[in-house]
């Protein structure tokens, strides 16, 4: 069932509400702390909480039981980075020209040997006017922002997102009563960690784990999803430590809190997949006070719309560019979202091309290159002990049909899927004249999406590097220009949609620029703007 409405009715009345009794003095009326456990690589289908019985999650169990658990919730893109900048922009990857998996590698400079082997450089695409990483929105209402320890948004992040960014992340940075938004990321669970623990102790028997339809049962098969398994127990362990912190700082009560999968699981077909094996997440939001606990719903729930919700819940109005909408707090939307769109472009150092659509009943893929095999051979993916073996029984005819498909040399232009009756994806309709209408009706629905939001993904890579590139490097924003009266500084920026920041030049963090400054201190300030390099620092005192 959908969630009723409360939230708005609770950053209206917040202050009729019975305040948790908190260590920490905090002012009446308080807006809410916001926490995100963000967990890599994981598909909801291991999840006590969506029926799997194999393991037990105590702690994510218990937050299920105080939260509502979100059961059409996706990723827009099934690789982390590219879902990393939908999530902290609000955007659709392919609108802002993250949509190649991975755009920006932090530490490369201008000479490095071309990343992943591709003739290409690191870069941060220019973003459409108007679009900026959220939290710098909390940031000016009075949140401390934090996050750590991933950033990896395909772009290099401002310094107008984050108080803190860093693996030593935490609320308890803030000063006194100051709300919050942090996010800790666990990569304990991410592909990685099945080959680099397979040696690990395990914590479910191998020959207990549920194999799907789709792979083969064999021990190499066996023995990764037991680890992934094992790791899902090390990931709530880690969880377990941040709902206690939040417990003993007596927080936990009133804090808004997001788990989920930053796309779908590690495993071949999963990861770099459009089917919801790839594009699908565990989602579970425990409200204050403990609303709604225990529901389920069923609601299409995108990355894009985390950054509007979040800004909502805060009590702040979302921005107009932002293309996702806000699902709760008190700027949610009246419309039911009825469709999501996803993307899938270059992996690494291999290029394809494919969207899809999807309802809560059908889901309807369009591939662009079908000459070549879902089975990308992505070289990252393929130290994975169960994709090798897929890859040699494929090779011997050892798989049966449902095994073989997405290891096929080519895959079909056109792929519809009825997702409740077939949520495995193993059945594709697009020949089957019954759903013809279906068929008809979906891609148009997917073609208008690619035209609305500006898809540039027909483009090919460095046709949009030198169209964003000057000369190979990323423009620089014009020096800021200022005011100065009797008490007051007022800094202007010449790029109207670029942030302005300041700082004292002793302290590390800067601060995001709302209001005048004093002007009798030393001063240093900025403009910043993604795919632009920040203007010169101006030395506001000394002008």
């Amino acid at each position: 069932m959908r969630v009723l409405t409360f939230l708005c009715l609770f950053v209206l009345s917040l202050s009729s509400c019975n305040q948790e009794t908190s260590k920490e003095t905090a002012p009446n009326n308080p807006p809410p702390n916001i926490i995100w456990l963000v967990a890599e690589d994981q598909s909801p289908d291991w999840f006590p909480m969506y029926g799997d019985s194999t393991m037990s999650l105590p702690n994510l169990e218990a937050l299920a039981t105080d939260g509502v658990v979100f059961d059409n919730a996706v990723a827009p893109v099934p690789v982390c980075a590219p879902a990393r900048s939908a999530l902290i922009t609000g955007m659709y990857p392919t609108t802002l020209g993250t949509h190649n998996m991975r755009t920006y590698a932090p530490g490369r400079r201008e000479g490095d040997r071309p990343y992943h082997g591709l003739d290409i450089p690191s870069y941060s695409p220019i973003v459409p006017d108007g679009v900026k990483m959220f939290p710098e929105y909390l940031r000016k209402k009075g949140y401390y922002t934090a996050n750590g320890p991933k950033e990896d948004y395909n772009f290099e992040k401002t310094d107008a997102a984050w108080d803190e960014s860093s693996p030593d992340r935490h609320w308890r940075k803030r000063k006194n009563g100051q709300p919050f938004f942090t996010v800790f990321n666990f990569a304990v669970c991410h592909e990685s960690q099945i080959w680099n623990r397979g040696a690990d102790s395990l914590f479910v028997k191998p020959a207990k784990v549920p194999i799907p339809p789709y792979f083969p049962d064999t021990e190499t098969v066996r023995h990764d999803i037991a680890v992934n398994y094992s790791n899902l127990k090390r990931l709530d362990d880690q969880i377990g430590e941040i709902v206690t912190d939040l417990k003993e700082d007596g927080l936990y009560e009133n804090s808004i809190i997001f788990f989920y999968g930053d796309h779908g699981g590690p495993f071949p077909r999963h990861k770099r997949a459009l089917y919801d094996t790839g594009v699908q997440v565990p989602l579970i939001i425990k409200f204050p006070k403990n609303e709604s606990a225990g529901e389920r719903d069923d609601r299409l729930i995108s990355f894009i719309d985390y950054a509007p919700t979040v800004l909502s819940l805060a009590g702040i109005e979302p921005p107009k560019d932002m293309q996702g909408v806000a699902q709760f707090g008190e700027f949610e939307t009246k419309k039911n979202v009825e469709y999501t769109f996803h993307s899938s472009d270059r992996f690494d150092e291999i290029y394809d091309r494919l969207r899809a659509v999807r309802s809560k009943r059908y889901k309807y893929i369009k591939s662009y290159n079908t000459d070549i095999s879902h089975a990308l051979p992505v070289a990252y993916r393929e130290q994975m002990p169960m994709m090798q073996e897929l890859r040699k029984l494929h090779e011997a005819g050892n798989l049966n049909v449902s095994q073989d498909l997405w290891l096929s040399a080519i895959k079909p232009e056109e792929e519809l899927y009825d997702i409740q009756k077939d949520p495995y994806e193993l059945h594709n309709l697009a020949g089957n004249k019954d759903v013809k209408d279906t068929l008809v009706r979906y891609r148009k629905i997917l073609k208008d999406w690619i035209k609305d939001t500006k898809d540039l993904g027909e483009y090919p890579e460095k046709e949009l590097i030198d169209k964003w590139l000057a000369d190979g490097k990323q423009p620089r924003l014009p020096p800021l220009e200022m005011e100065d009266t009797n008490d007051s500084i007022h800094l202007i920026s010449k790029k109207s949609d670029a942030t302005i920041v300041w700082k004292q030049p002793q302290d590390s963090v800067w601060n995001v620029y709302s209001k005048p400054l004093p002007n009798d201190h030393l001063i240093e300030a900025k403009t910043v703007r993604i795919g632009f390099t920040d203007s010169e620092i101006l030395d506001v005192t000394n002008h």
